[in-house]
């Protein structure tokens, strides 16, 4: 992922410092190798994670029956899969990363804010990821341990000092794979993911027995039917929750450049995706509803968190399966979390910050951001945290594709993009248009999120309704305001060394 593996480059003499370094440098033939399955394994990697089992679980908890959950996580996803093939043709042609990319629509300094934006959202990623994974560690030693080692919650944490350390041990963990760059752990990824599966397969199936068949199992009612809880509200929490489905992948949508980059053809990329993204996601996504509504049955509640699930199941079993969801989380939250981030920290700094340098930037802001507390409801972690970041990334995916494939008709000039004096580099490197753009696309999101949040009371319904779209409204208005503020942009010529 990282160019660890190529030879010493040397900056060209016509490139400004503050805008190159040897990871930020176009790929070359020798590197461009991942073909059509290297996607395809790299998708089932990430998607089967605890997180893509929260997101389904956390919509049976919010109402919805089983089917409606998965078909609500099967539509989102082949939704997002469409921005992801249009904005990694880019990386795949180039060969560039998503913070070089954005230079074309926000200009050489601007393309740092959207840069900047979407690390800050993976290192969000990344501290829920390391909280998982070390709360898997805290449930072994208490499953061992007959709880010996539950305490006290610590002041201002909230957490014990147990799971406070267990957090910060899977977070070292990380540390090491840094240090050894992530083609170190690549294979580590190959092995895991089908661990992880025979893991929730394993689960499906202590289910079907202990609720006494799939038919029970699956008998949990919708509360949206009449007479239910939530009675006449499915829509209003179907858009709210597709949104949401949209906003899981919608970071990775931005910077699959970081990974298309490494392709051999255009077509090794777009089939990749198509087959290890949406199916694969609904997949683990049945599974992780049809557990959470087997437990109603088993134990009188929905038990969304498959972490706390395994502490109320006991024995070694558990203590197995959390080893082998530990290190699957590892290995995806290194992939999926951690390579965005370290580009765009050095973007911010190409002199001074490294790729590796990144890495460490993002594992110290994924502590800082307390992501136990981001999970302390399903409520909160869907409809607040994924729908709140989507809003912010939907106005970046709509301007790049503007950008790229409508106003420059997917053809970029390489050395400018490198250059403070070239096309990009004008207005004093600030691409006005995209920069507003930006700005315009967000607004319309900010007081539903700010009433979903608790900031504020109550805001018109006209605003709720915006925030249960919020990505398809940030990206649709960022992408017209877009093309309406730039002018005529005259088709550049391609850099033969760097395009295919």
């Amino acid at each position: 992922m990282d160019n660890t593996n190529n030879q010493t480059m040397t900056k060209p003499s016509h490139y400004d410092g503050d805008l190159w370094n040897e990871d930020l440098a176009p790929t070359n033939a020798e590197t461009r190798t991942w073909v059509w399955k290297d996607y395809a394994a790299l998708w089932i990697a990430m998607v089967v994670c605890v997180p893509t089992y929260l997101l389904s679980a956390g919509l049976v908890s919010e109402g919805m029956n089983w089917y409606q959950a998965v078909i609500t996580v099967l539509l989102g996803n082949i939704i997002v899969l469409v921005p992801m093939m249009l904005i990694g043709h880019a990386g795949a042609k180039y060969g560039l990363p998503f913070p070089v990319l954005l230079r074309s629509a926000f200009g050489t300094k601007g393309a740092k804010i959207p840069a900047l934006a979407r690390g800050l959202v993976a290192c969000g990623w990344f501290g829920i990821n390391t909280w998982v994974g070390g709360s898997a560690i805290y449930v072994i030693l208490n499953s061992v341990s007959g709880d010996a080692f539950v305490g006290q919650a610590l002041p201002f944490l909230g957490i014990d000092i147990t799971q406070t350390l267990c957090f910060f041990a899977f977070w070292a963990m990380h540390l090491v794979f840094i240090k050894h760059g992530t083609e170190s752990i690549r294979w580590l990824e190959t092995f895991a993911a089908p661990f992880l599966i025979l893991m929730g397969l394993a689960l499906l199936g202590w289910a079907y027995v202990n609720a006494g068949g799939f038919g029970e199992m699956l008998s949990t009612p919708s509360q949206f039917v009449e007479g239910g809880a939530k009675e006449g509200q499915f829509w209003t929490a179907f858009f709210a929750g597709l949104t949401s489905m949209v906003g899981f992948w919608a970071t990775m949508a931005l910077n699959i450049p970081d990974f298309t980059r490494f392709a051999k053809s255009q077509k090794d990329q777009m089939l990749g995706q198509a087959i290890g993204l949406p199916l694969p996601m609904a997949l683990f996504a049945f599974i992780g509803v049809a557990v959470t509504s087997a437990t109603v049955t088993i134990y009188g509640e929905a038990i969304w968190d498959p972490v706390a699930l395994a502490g109320r199941m006991g024995g070694m079993g558990v203590v197995l399966a959390l080893a082998a969801l530990a290190l699957a989380t590892l290995t995806t939250n290194l992939a999926a979390n951690m390579v965005a981030p370290a580009y765009g920290f050095s973007n911010m700094a190409p002199s001074k910050i490294s790729f590796k340098m990144g890495g460490y930037i993002t594992a110290g802001i994924g502590v800082a951001i307390f992501p136990w507390k981001l999970l302390e409801t399903a409520g909160g972690y869907l409809f607040t945290w994924l729908t709140g970041y989507s809003a912010l990334l939907g106005p970046i995916a709509g301007i790049l594709i503007a950008d790229y494939f409508i106003l420059r008709k997917s053809t970029l000039n390489i050395d400018a993009l490198f250059q403070h004096s070239g096309e990009y580099g004008a207005n004093n490197g600030w691409n006005m248009a995209g920069v507003t753009a930006l700005v315009i696309g967000i607004l319309p999101n900010i007081p539903g999120f700010l009433h979903a949040a608790g900031f504020v009371e109550s805001v018109p319904a006209i605003f709720d309704t915006l925030y249960a779209y919020a990505w398809f409204v940030g990206l649709i208005i960022a992408s017209m305001v877009y093309l309406l503020l730039s002018n005529r942009v005259p088709v550049t010529m391609q850099a033969k060394s760097a395009s295919q």
